[in-house]
């Protein structure tokens, strides 16, 4: 008999993902824990790595991690970095099981904080997105982000609250039938907006942002923030056309056992 006190064990099969760019002094934490929680809470996972390009010594750690865990940790690495939406695109396409979480691999977020997405998820609501309590981070990025965020909620009619909260957990059936191009950051907006368009609404839940300890942002930098706002255009428009919703994708999530 299972103790009252054992935590909900989680009905569907799960992939976890993450990004990651010169992420060498976080990842392997992260790998850790991924499998820590799913090993607890998850029957049938798979545990993935984007390795953007990555210049610093990502590559040995990964394969340091490989040594641990062997085949069932899955890396994926890109010759040239592709940027956050490509790198986000690489792990939608590889995940193979029925519901897909991802979070950034600079190690902001709890990624035990996983298995509150995945108790709101235990009852086949196909989007569980997490919200910042408490943004740690400089307070030029603090404002930056809430000027960006309120715009795009406003231009593109969002109901989701935290656009760049990358703490998500979605039915693979839902973000795989969704055209998603950007290689940017702006691929959040593409993605929630999209997901929106499909009649889906997120369940939504506070997580924990920490601060940035290894690395620094790539946002700030002039060529990624010109490709953001060159992509963001690109969506702009399209909403402006009136573009017509993406097609109802053929899939529910199946009872939880």
């Amino acid at each position: 008999m299972t103790s009252p006190l054992a935590p909900r064990r989680f009905p569907y099969s799960l992939s976890v993902f993450f990004p990651a760019y010169n992420d060498a002094a976080t990842i392997a934490t992260l790998v850790e824990d991924a499998f820590r929680v799913c090993a607890e809470l998850v029957e049938d996972f798979e545990v993935i790595v984007i390795n953007d390009g990555s210049r610093d010594a990502t590559a040995d750690v990964l394969e340091a991690c490989r040594g641990r865990w062997g085949e069932r940790l899955r890396v994926v690495a890109h010759p040239a970095n592709r940027g956050y939406g490509g790198a986000l695109r690489s792990g939608f396409s590889t995940a193979s099981k029925e519901y897909v979480f991802y979070t950034d691999g600079d190690g902001q977020y709890e990624v035990a904080e996983l298995s509150l997405l995945l108790d709101a998820a235990a009852n086949g609501a196909p989007w569980v997105n997490g919200y910042k309590k408490r943004r740690s981070d400089p307070w030029r990025r603090i404002f930056l982000g809430a000027a960006y965020r309120e715009f795009v909620r406003l231009l593109f009619a969002l109901h989701l609250k935290d656009v760049d909260c990358d703490f998500r957990l979605l039915h693979r059936g839902a973000v795989q039938s969704l055209p998603l191009h950007s290689s940017s950051g702006t691929i959040c907006v593409e993605l929630a907006w999209g997901l929106e368009r499909l009649g889906l609404r997120a369940v939504e839940l506070g997580v924990t942002h920490k601060p940035r300890l290894h690395g620094e942002s790539q946002f700030f930098r002039l060529a990624p923030l010109w490709k953001t706002l060159r992509e963001l255009s690109r969506l702009i428009r399209l909403r402006l056309s009136g573009a017509p919703s993406p097609a109802a994708p053929p899939w529910r999530p199946s009872p939880p056992a």
